[in-house]
C-alpha cells in the first residue's frame, strides 16, 4: 500500500489510509497508469473502486496545486442520475483530504463541483458559467451542447475526462455522437485531454479501448476477477400454467356478476390462472425479511404496477384500514385485465425509472440508502454504476434483457469490495424460462455479449459539423482540419473523404436531387474551404443535437397559483389521450388527479388513498441481443437430446421441471424446436379461414424485425395484400389470405442472401421501427 499510494501527496495518502485498509488491486493498476499521464480503460467489477482509482489522482492533483480559473476534469456519465451519485460520493473523499490538510498543517486548496445535464436550471448553468467548477460533473449531451456555445470558454483548461460505464454508450449512436465531441474538445484545449473510461461490463475489452482512445494508444487495466455470486432462478408454483390461487387469497366476486341469476365468477384476482399474484407474494416475503431491497422489472409500468401490489400487501397485512375499495367495473371491462392500482401509502416500496421527476429518484434513492425505505422497484434507470448503499438482494422480475444487463443489475446487491452479490430471477411466463435460465448462466460465467461499435453514422456526422461550424463562427470551420479531427475518432477512422464531403453538400444545400429541395441549408461554404453558419443554425445545433429521440412524452407538473409547478415526472402521449380532467393515476407509487392538460403538459394535485391507473409507456422494449438468443436456442437443443443439461445449475426444482415441460409440449406440437440451428414455420387457419403464420425463431426483434420486412415483401408481391408481420424476440406472425401463396411458404419466407440488404433498405424507411429508432 505504501508504493501504491507514494505519488499522492500526503494529506490524500493519510485520508485514504484512514478509510480503506489498503488499495484494491484495480485501484493500484489505475492510479500507475493514470499517474504516468496514459489513457486508461479500467475494467472491473462492480463494488472493486473503480471511480476512487479515476478520480483519486484528479483530486489530489487538484489539491496540491494553486488554484486556476476553469473546469480541469469533466465526468461524463451516461445517466442523470449516475451524475448526480458521483458528485454525492465525491464529498467524502474532497472533506476527508482538506481536514486531513488541515490537520497536517499544509494549506488546503478548495475543490469545487458541479452538475450540468439536462436537469439543470437555467440559473444553476448560469452560475457554471461565470465560476466554472474544478470537476464538472455532465452527460454526453450535455458536453455536445457546451462545446457549442459560449460555455465552451470554461473548457479550455480540461486536462482529464472520465467517462463512467463507457460501454453503455460505446455500441450505439450515442457513443459516436460522444466520440465526436471528445475530439471537438481536444481541437479546443489544444492537446490531447487524458482519457479515463470505466466500465464493469465489456466484451471485447481491446475494441472498447479503441473506442476510448480513438488513434491514441490506451492501457487497459483489467485485473483478474473474483467476484462471488449467489443467483438462482426461482418459480414460485410448480405449474406455470395452472399457478392456482395465491396463498391466502379468497376470490373477489365482481358485482356485476354476483346477482340474481347469475354465476359467481371471480375476474382478474389473485385466484385467477395468473403467476402475478405467487411472484408479489414471494417479492413481499423476500422486501419485509430484508433491510434493504433493490427489484428491477424491464418495464415502467411493471415497476409501477409492482410497486402498488406490494405496498396493498403490506397495507392488508398491518393497516386493512387504508386500503381503498375497488371500484366497480364497466360491462366492458369485466374480462379484462385490471390497470388499476389502490390508494395505499407507500410505505415499503416506491418506483424508480426515467418517467420519474429528478427530485422523487433523488428522495428515493437517500430513503434506500439511509434504511428507510425497504424496497425500491426500478427499471434501468439504477442499472448503471449508482451505489445504492447495503443493498441485501437484488430481485429481477422477467428475464434480463441482455447478460450484461443481469450482471450490472444483479451487482447492485453487494456493492462493497469483496461482498456478494444476492439476487433472484423470477420468469414471468412460459416463454421466460429459457432466457432467465441462459441469461443468469451466463453471468455467473461472465459471458457477456459482444459490443459492437457503429461505423461512421453519417447522421451524428452531419449534427456534429454544424455544431462545429457554429463554434468556429465568424473564423469558420476549415474542412480539411475537420476530417482529420472526425478521423481521429474510432467510429469514424475509416470515414472516406468523398462521405464528409457529401455531407458538407447536405448542410450546405447541395442537394443530389430536387427531392430534397424542402430541405433548409444550415452552413455556407466559402470559396476559402471553411464552412460558415447561416442565420438560425446555432439554435438548430442547440435544440435539435444528440441521439436521444423524442418521445412526444408530456410533462407532469404539481398544479399551482405561481408560475411553474413542481414536476412530477412524465407520461406518454397516448396514454395522455386516452385521459380526461379528473382522471386519477399512480406515478412513482403515489396517485395524482388530472386538473388540467395542455399542448405538453398534464397538471395535476396529489390525490392520496385514491385508487388510480396504471399509466403506460410505448419503447420501453429493445429487444434480445442476437448472441443471447443463439445461447437460448443452444439451451433448447440441448435439453430437448438431455434434460439432465440442466442439473447443477442456478435454478430450483420447479424451474427445471416447467422448462423440461415446455420444451418437451413444443416438439410435440410442431415436430422440432426452435434452437439456434433450427427455425420453425407454423401455419395454421384462423376462425375467418384465413392463414396465420408463425415463423418461431430465438434471435430476437433485433434480428427477426429485418427479417420480417423481406419475409412480408416477398408474401404482400406473391399474394398481392399488404402482409403486415408483428414481431417479438420469439418469432414472427404473419397473416394471409387463402391462396395458394401458404403452399410456397418455405420459398417465400427465405430470400437470396445478396437481395436481403436491397429489400430491407427499400423497406425500412416507412416502418414504425425506423421512426422510433433510426436516431439511436
Amino acid at each position: 500500500m505504501t508504493d501504491a499510494l507514494a505519488s499522492f501527496s500526503a494529506p490524500t495518502g493519510e485520508w485514504f489510509r484512514s478509510v480503506f485498509d489498503a488499495p484494491t488491486t484495480v485501484q493500484i493498476e489505475a492510479w500507475a497508469a493514470i499517474a504516468q499521464g496514459e489513457h486508461a480503460l479500467v475494467v472491473a467489477p462492480t463494488g472493486s473502486g473503480k471511480t476512487l482509482a479515476a478520480f483519486l489522482w484528479a483530486l489530489d492533483r487538484l489539491a496540491s496545486r494553486p488554484a486556476t480559473p476553469g473546469t480541469k476534469v469533466v465526468y461524463v456519465s451516461p445517466l442523470k442520475a449516475l451524475g448526480v451519485d458521483i458528485e454525492r460520493n465525491l464529498r467524502a473523499p474532497l472533506t476527508g483530504i482538506q481536514v486531513s490538510a488541515e490537520r497536517l498543517g499544509v494549506p488546503p486548496s478548495r475543490i469545487t463541483v458541479g452538475v450540468r445535464s439536462g436537469d439543470t436550471t437555467g440559473r444553476e448553468r448560469a452560475a457554471l458559467l461565470r465560476t466554472p467548477p474544478d470537476i464538472l460533473i455532465t452527460t454526453p449531451e450535455s458536453l455536445y451542447l457546451m462545446l457549442t456555445s459560449s460555455a465552451r470558454a470554461t473548457l479550455t483548461g480540461v486536462q482529464t475526462v472520465i467517462i463512467d460505464e463507457i460501454h453503455a454508450v460505446a455500441g450505439a449512436k450515442r457513443g459516436s455522437h460522444l466520440a465526436l465531441s471528445l475530439e471537438r474538445l481536444d481541437a479546443l484545449v489544444g492537446k490531447d485531454v487524458q482519457r479515463v473510461g470505466l466500465s464493469a461490463t465489456v466484451r471485447p475489452v481491446e475494441r472498447v479501448a479503441q473506442f476510448l482512445g480513438g488513434d491514441r494508444p490506451v492501457r487497459v487495466v483489467c485485473p483478474p476477477a473474483h467476484k462471488q455470486w449467489d443467483v438462482t432462478v426461482r418459480l414460485p408454483v410448480s405449474d406455470i400454467t395452472h399457478p392456482g390461487p395465491a396463498p391466502g387469497s379468497e376470490p373477489p366476486v365482481d358485482p356485476l356478476l354476483g346477482g340474481p341469476g347469475t354465476d359467481t365468477l371471480a375476474v382478474d384476482s389473485a385466484t385467477s390462472p395468473s403467476l402475478w399474484p405467487h411472484v408479489e407474494q414471494q417479492i413481499y416475503r423476500t422486501v419485509t425479511q430484508g433491510r434493504s431491497t433493490l427489484v428491477f422489472t424491464n418495464s415502467r409500468r411493471t415497476a409501477e404496477r409492482l410497486t402498488g401490489r406490494l405496498n396493498e400487501l403490506w397495507a392488508a397485512e398491518h393497516a386493512p384500514s387504508t386500503l381503498d375499495e375497488l371500484p366497480d367495473r364497466p360491462p366492458a371491462q369485466i374480462m379484462a385485465p385490471s390497470d388499476i392500482v389502490r390508494g395505499v401509502p407507500a410505505v415499503i416500496a416506491r418506483a424508480h425509472h426515467g418517467s420519474v421527476s429528478k427530485q422523487a429518484r433523488a428522495e428515493i434513492e437517500a430513503a434506500l440508502k439511509s434504511g428507510e425505505l425497504r424496497c425500491v422497484v426500478a427499471t434501468s434507470s439504477l442499472e448503471l454504476g449508482i451505489d445504492m448503499g447495503a443493498v441485501d438482494r437484488v430481485i429481477q422480475v422477467g428475464a434480463p434483457a441482455s447478460v450484461a444487463s443481469a450482471l450490472q443489475r444483479i451487482g447492485r446487491a453487494g456493492h462493497d469490495v469483496g461482498a456478494v452479490s444476492r439476487g433472484d430471477v423470477y420468469p414471468l411466463h412460459r416463454g421466460d424460462l429459457g432466457p432467465a435460465v441462459v441469461a443468469t448462466e451466463a453471468m455467473l460465467a461472465g459471458q457477456i455479449e459482444e459490443l459492437r461499435v457503429p461505423r461512421h453514422p453519417l447522421d451524428v456526422l452531419a449534427q456534429q459539423t454544424v455544431a462545429a461550424a457554429v463554434a468556429a463562427g465568424d473564423a469558420g470551420l476549415d474542412v480539411d482540419a475537420w476530417y482529420a479531427c472526425v478521423t481521429r475518432a474510432y467510429p469514424y477512422a475509416r470515414l472516406d473523404r468523398a462521405l464528409l464531403d457529401s455531407v458538407v453538400e447536405l448542410v450546405t444545400g447541395v442537394y443530389p436531387a430536387a427531392d430534397f429541395g424542402e430541405l433548409r441549408a444550415r452552413l455556407v461554404s466559402g470559396d476559402d474551404g471553411r464552412l460558415y453558419p447561416r442565420p438560425g443554425a446555432l439554435r438548430l445545433a442547440v435544440t435539435s443535437g444528440g441521439t436521444i429521440p423524442d418521445r412526444g412524452m408530456f410533462g407532469v407538473f404539481l398544479i399551482s397559483d405561481e408560475q411553474g409547478g413542481r414536476r412530477v415526472g412524465e407520461l406518454d402521449e397516448e396514454m395522455v389521450y386516452e385521459s380526461r380532467v379528473g382522471d386519477v393515476f399512480t406515478l412513482g407509487a403515489s396517485a395524482w388527479r388530472i386538473e388540467e392538460i395542455t399542448r405538453d403538459q398534464v397538471r395535476v394535485s396529489p390525490a392520496p388513498g385514491r385508487t388510480g391507473r396504471l399509466p403506460f409507456w410505448h419503447g420501453d422494449d429493445e429487444g434480445r441481443p442476437a448472441e443471447l438468443g443463439r445461447r437460448i436456442g443452444r439451451l433448447y437443443r440441448e435439453v430437448g437430446r438431455d434434460p439432465a443439461r440442466l442439473d447443477g445449475l442456478h435454478l430450483d426444482h420447479n424451474t427445471q421441471a416447467n422448462l423440461i415441460s415446455y420444451t418437451g409440449e413444443q416438439r410435440v406440437a410442431t415436430g422440432a424446436l426452435p434452437d439456434d440451428r433450427t427455425v420453425v414455420i407454423e401455419r395454421f387457419r384462423d376462425e375467418l379461414g384465413d392463414w396465420r403464420v408463425v415463423v418461431h425463431s430465438v434471435l430476437g426483434r433485433r434480428v427477426l424485425g429485418a427479417w420480417a420486412l423481406v419475409m412480408a415483401e416477398a408474401l404482400s408481391r406473391a399474394a398481392g395484400v399488404d402482409v403486415q408481420p408483428v414481431v417479438s424476440d420469439d418469432g414472427v406472425v404473419l397473416r394471409l389470405p387463402d391462396s395458394e401463396t401458404a403452399d410456397r411458404l418455405p420459398e417465400l419466407l427465405v430470400a437470396d442472401p445478396d437481395e436481403v440488404a436491397s429489400i430491407i433498405a427499400g423497406q425500412v424507411g416507412g416502418t414504425a421501427l425506423f421512426a422510433a429508432r433510426f436516431r439511436e
